[in-house]
């Protein structure tokens, strides 16, 4: 069998903690950033966990099977 590869997108937008829970970025944090109050602007840019209904599903395609 060929050995199986990190889904290279994935891995630009999660990140593993050192206990293996998965952070991602939040959205709406890019762009277009002079319109939105500078309350959201803050809420928005902490990491948040992801959801367990992904984290599965995302698990698989950053190759980490048994971790």
């Amino acid at each position: 069998m060929p050995k199986s590869k990190t889904h290279s997108g994935t891995k630009k937008r999660v990140k593993r903690t050192g206990a293996g829970k998965l952070l991602r970025e939040q959205v709406n944090a890019r762009h277009l950033l002079e319109h939105k109050s500078s309350r959201r602007t803050r809420r928005l840019a902490g990491d948040l966990p992801v959801s367990p209904a992904d984290a599965k599903r995302i698990k698989r395609l950053l190759g980490s099977y048994g971790k």
